[in-house]
């Protein structure tokens, strides 16, 4: 079908912006251009009618000009349309193709028989590869086959080298330990085949190896070999082997036997023997090469009896472990640790057993020695790293770290053993003083006379220089303590430290143990109280004393805060509270005994006197038993100091009950008169005692000058009193008055003595 196109519009239409240009042109064409026409003169109708004119002009012209250039190549496009409908031709054929395809496709579908076509290629590639895995199976397991058979081959031919690479290699092929389920039945047969390969050259290196390192017990001789031999083939190299082992990880168990050997017949005797035998190295050579090399156990011309610093242990030990670094292990590290791991735990207990724990001092004063032996443990320790013999597990130093352990133990059970000690004293002491220690106190060359058992209760105060009877509790832990601190003058820092603490909480130690020992007994008037006295009296003056004596030769970590003054005041207060107690225990016994008195009343009737006589007689017993227990063991000036205490009391309080009697008669004057005589006539020996235990304590006679006022006429009273002696005993002026009052009737000679007694101010 042809459709018929219409040709465009010839009317052209001029748009506003060419027109100046269509008139330009115009107008030039016409020859009246001008300028200054160009926007301002209208264009006429001829001026249209020439441009319509030439405007068709140019068009003819321009059409020919095609035309011409058409004709002019007719050949070129006819060729072009020519292409033009063959491919159009093409495109029909195409058209066609695809519509039968289509049909085809629509009649039978093909996607069915794709899938199929595409399933079975999946299945003939899934059998290609898992016969290609079978195949790279079946080599693979081939290979190892065949480097298992080289193994073997190889082991016997002695190549224990390119044995221990094949066996690590295959290791790494078989994953040997990285077993899996489901695994191909030939990998489980392969690995066993591997394992009996394995064990078999791990007991050929043994055995090589167990050769090579041998010990003669008749020459004493540790032999190491360097050409080794398996079956026929000889010239194996010790080095060889080792590095075998090496490679396939079996130098612990390889080296096991060749360990026991050398420590049970080199390294023990030269630990248990070292004064007796010295090793001495050797070697032979052949061809120039060394071929062995030897350690010999030798008697040593040196026959020392003890070796108390370790020198011929250390040096011993050292010497064979040379030895085993150089000649057996080749200087290799990692030989030397396999060494190590298998001798050194064994080696260090043996020292530690049969040197260390025998040579640590059972006495603090040897400490000092023990410290060479701590330094020459730690260079043994020192020499043994740089030759790289030291597990690593061991890196602090197992033979060091217990050399230095062993005096804070030391020094640790020391300190338990001396509390324990001075424990024991306090509780075992029964407090109680032998017979006769008193006389032989008292008697001339006191010292020189004291048996042993005496003068463990006899000491000498430090400040005063008094003798004085302690319990053998407080004497025994004083020489305790002396010998405690002069064993920390003689020791180490932390030795030092331990005794320190040790003699202060022993001193600490009696003032927590003893009260609780006695608990009673302080509540009672007995000998344990007053020895309790003067042991603390004892310690307080020892514990003073301690510092000045000890401390310059402390060592000087200690010095900084060693002190002892601190604990001393408590032991003089302790001192100081028991006597006190004691003092008025006895008081208040005596009160007692006077209050059954009843005043001393009626003294002339003879039930009254019997009362107040037994009343008397209670209390000079009760002084005369005081008496006993304080004088032989309280120092003399305590005791009698004490005692004037007692008497005090006693005396001022019978003179405050008789100055209280209302107009006594003449007969219960008398009767008082013979009550107190007879008092002081039993206390003659008590009073004896005071004056000859110390004259520069107060006069007695001071202490019973109201016991002699019944005994003084009326004058020497009066005169007493404006002396002033009776104000100096305590009396008052109505006492004094009251008194007068009772025992002298009513006469001017009375009434005088009461005036001059009011009138003394």
């Amino acid at each position: 079908m042809v459709q018929c196109h219409r040709p465009p519009s010839t009317k052209t239409t001029v748009p506003p912006s060419c027109r100046r240009s269509t008139r330009y042109l115009i107008l030039s064409t016409s020859g009246n251009f001008s300028p200054d026409t160009i926007s301002t003169t209208p264009l006429s109708a001829p001026d249209l009618r020439l441009l319509v004119n030439r405007l068709e002009s140019h068009s003819l012209r321009i059409k020919s000009k095609v035309q011409s250039y058409l004709l002019a190549h007719h050949s070129e496009f006819s060729d072009l349309f020519s292409t033009c409908q063959d491919a159009v031709s093409r495109t029909r054929l195409i058209s066609d193709d695809v519509s039968d395809v289509v049909q085809l496709v629509s009649d039978r579908p093909i996607d069915v028989e794709i899938r199929e076509v595409v399933d079975e290629i999946r299945e003939k590639t899934k059998e290609v590869r898992v016969k290609r895995e079978s195949l790279g199976l079946v080599n693979a397991v081939v290979g190892v086959c065949e480097a298992l058979r080289e193994t073997k081959e190889a082991l016997k031919c002695g190549g224990f080298g390119f044995a221990a690479e094949r066996i690590r290699e295959m290791k790494v092929v078989l994953r040997v330990g990285e077993e899996e389920e489901g695994e191909p039945v030939a990998y489980v047969l392969l690995r066993k085949e591997w394992s009996d390969c394995f064990d078999e050259i791990q007991e050929v290196l043994a055995k090589v190896m167990e050769s090579a390192v041998l010990f003669e017990l008749d020459s004493r001789e540790l032999r190491i070999s360097y050409q080794l031999s398996v079956g026929e083939t000889t010239g194996i190299a010790l080095r060889t082997v080792l590095e075998a082992m090496e490679v396939i990880g079996m130098l612990d168990y390889g080296l096991a036997k060749a360990a026991d050997s050398i420590f049970k017949h080199v390294i023990t005797p030269a630990v248990t023997h070292s004064s007796t035998f010295v090793a001495v190295e050797d070697s032979c050579k052949t061809s120039g090469e060394i071929t062995e090399a030897t350690l010999k156990l030798e008697q040593s011309s040196d026959h020392k009896t003890e070796d108390v610093d370790g020198d011929a242990i250390y040096s011993g030990v050292l010497t064979v472990v040379k030895f085993i670094c150089s000649s057996l292990c080749f200087g290799n590290v990692t030989w030397i640790h396999s060494f190590v791991r298998l001798t050194w735990p064994r080696i260090s207990e043996l020292i530690i057993s049969k040197f260390l724990s025998k040579v640590v001092p059972e006495d603090a004063s040897k400490f000092a020695d023990f410290q060479k032996v701590i330094e020459r443990t730690s260079q043994f320790e020192t020499a043994l790293k740089e030759l790289s013999f030291v597990s690593p597990s061991d890196s602090e130093g197992r033979l060091s770290k217990y050399a230095e352990n062993v005096e804070v133990h030391f020094a640790s059970r020391k300190k338990i053993e001396i509390l324990a000690k001075a424990r024991s004293l306090m509780l075992q002491c029964n407090f109680t003083i032998p017979q006769g220690l008193a006389t032989s106190l008292k008697s001339d060359g006191a010292d020189e006379s004291l048996d042993a058992n005496s003068s463990k209760h006899i000491v000498r105060l430090l400040f005063s220089s008094e003798m004085c009877v302690v319990s053998e509790a407080a004497s025994q832990l004083v020489h305790l303590v002396h010998k405690t601190l002069e064993d920390v003058c003689v020791s180490s820092a932390r030795v030092a430290l331990e005794f320190y603490h040790a003699a202060r909480d022993s001193i600490l130690l009696y003032e927590a143990v003893v009260p609780v020992k006695l608990g009673k007994q302080l509540n009672g008037i007995n000998q344990a109280a007053v020895l309790l006295h003067n042991d603390c009296l004892y310690l307080f003056e020892e514990i003073l004393g301690l510092a000045f004596e000890y401390r310059a030769s402390f060592p000087s970590s200690i010095k900084e805060y060693a002190v002892f003054a601190d604990i001393a005041p408590r032991f003089k207060l302790m001192a100081e509270e028991v006597l006190q107690r004691q003092v008025q225990l006895v008081i208040s016994s005596l009160q007692e005994a006077i209050d059954s008195a009843d005043g001393f009343q009626d003294t002339h009737q003879i039930k009254q006197f019997e009362s107040a006589k037994f009343s008397v007689e209670q209390v000079v017993f009760s002084l005369e038993k005081v008496h006993l227990i304080w004088e032989p063991v309280l120092r003399p000036k305590t005791y009698k100091q004490s005692m004037c205490m007692v008497l005090e009391s006693v005396f001022r309080r019978i003179t405050r009950d008789i100055l209280l009697l209302d107009d006594m008669a003449a007969d219960e004057t008398f009767q008082l008169q013979r009550l107190i005589h007879l008092m002081l006539e039993n206390l003659s020996s008590l009073l004896g005692s005071l004056k000859s235990a110390d004259d520069t304590s107060r006069p007695l006679d001071d202490l019973i000058p109201s016991l002699q006022l019944l005994d003084m006429p009326l004058k020497s009273i009066t005169s007493a009193w404006e002396s002033g002696e009776l104000f100096s005993c305590n009396y008052t002026r109505t006492e004094v008055q009251d008194f007068i009052k009772a025992i002298f009737t009513d006469s001017p000679l009375r009434k005088e003595c009461l005036w001059r007694i009011e009138d003394v101010g």
